[in-house]
């Protein structure tokens, strides 16, 4: 039985490691974290409608369901060319296959100390709840909400979370009775942030931010974060008690210290197929690797997972024979934005851009999709193709 080591615990790596022993490969997967934490459903954390342990599977458990092997470590070095994976505890060089799912670093911009983000390690998401709490118990204050982008790939930006728990801390307070006595403030260094959604979706956040009393920044640079605010290219400066950005992506630092072939912003350069560009046995999928496409492109799970899923299927036909998966023909954005009392369900792809406004039954369809997701993954329900 061919072995195959999968690196990363995110939506990629567990999704390769479930379909890979599926295919009939002998499968390792070596991750930082025990759990795998469900990102989409963490906006819900600092607004105490989900718990933290609401929103991670256990490896262990999925490791049981799909019969993977679990190891808990961390990876430190990958030799491609020897096929060499160096961890802090842990050496592996007996596999046959490698596919690599360590996700993304985010970038630092100067005071990056000032903010907390909704996208990056899940304990900032505690300690949003834990600034939100202090707000609340004052009872007045002003939050600024932020992403910013990656010139070297336009790609590796996550807007979408940005907008939900901007969207659910308004409805949060709005609950509360508090609301009026917070001004929230909006920024991005981009012209039109949210423009990959299109013009439609654009049209309605505008509205949104007019409805919800939001200031909005966009187009200038971010020059620094501060203690109490953020300041712009033009010196411009935000006052906000609470900062939350979400930093763009860029290549993760084992990948960027290894000998991968790397874009510009250190990704994994990689085929239709998601195999490494020159090499034969090794698979890189998620945010670790270059997503081609057209420009609106945007990294999410369901690529991940997608990318996941093909890369199962191609490294048997490598053994086998036969025709290959390509992810780029599945390249689209499909996010369900929650408000915290509806929601949003925007779609994009080559033909179409929609944005379907939905009442409260949209919120409810997003808290379904944990609960599906989470099951679904423990082999409780059946699980529906593309999902």
């Amino acid at each position: 039985m061919k072995k195959v080591l999968v690196l990363g615990g995110g939506f990629a790596g567990v999704e390769s490691a479930i379909y890979l022993k599926k295919e009939g490969f002998d499968v390792t997967l070596v991750s930082d974290r025990d759990y795998l934490y469900i990102y989409p459903i963490s906006i819900w954390i600092p607004i105490k409608e989900k718990e933290f342990d609401d929103v991670k599977l256990l490896l262990k458990e999925l490791g049981d369901v799909h019969k993977f092997e679990l190891v808990v470590d961390e990876v430190v070095s990958i030799d491609a060319q020897n096929k060499k994976v160096e961890c802090k505890n842990s050496l592996f060089e007996d596999f046959d296959f490698l596919v690599i799912a360590l996700g993304a670093d985010k970038l630092k911009p100067k005071g990056s100390e000032n903010f907390v983000s909704i996208c990056s390690n899940p304990s900032e998401a505690l300690k949003i709840e834990e600034k939100l709490n202090e707000l609340v118990q004052k009872g007045s204050g002003k939050i600024a909400f932020g992403f910013g982008g990656n010139p070297k790939d336009t790609s590796a930006v996550r807007g979408g979370p940005q907008f939900e728990m901007m969207f659910n801390i308004h409805n949060y307070f709005k609950k509360a009775g508090i609301r009026e006595n917070f001004e929230f403030s909006f920024f991005a260094p981009m012209e039109k942030p949210g423009a990959r959604m299109g013009e439609k979706a654009l049209g309605m956040m505008d509205m949104m931010f007019e409805k919800y009393n939001i200031k909005k920044y966009t187009g200038k640079k971010i020059k620094e974060f501060v203690s109490d605010g953020v300041v712009l290219e033009d010196d411009t400066k935000i006052e906000s008690d609470l900062t939350l950005f979400i930093p763009a992506g860029e290549g993760h630092s084992v990948v960027k210290d290894s000998d991968l072939p790397q874009n510009e912003a250190g990704f994994i350069k990689i085929d239709e197929y998601c195999r490494v560009e020159g090499f034969d046995d090794i698979y890189a999928v998620g945010d670790v690797a270059e997503l081609k496409g057209p420009s609106w492109r945007a990294k999410q799970g369901h690529i991940a997972e997608v990318m996941a899923r093909n890369t199962a299927y191609n490294i048997k036909a490598s053994i086998e024979g036969g025709e290959k998966k390509s992810y780029i023909e599945h390249i689209n954005i499909l996010c369900l934005m929650d408000t915290g009392d509806g929601a949003a369900l925007v779609y994009r792809d080559d033909k179409t851009a929609k944005i379907i406004p939905l009442p409260y039954i949209g919120h409810l369809l997003k808290k379904g999709w944990g609960w599906y997701f989470k099951n679904s993954k423990l082999n409780k329900i059946p699980r529906i193709p593309g999902m």
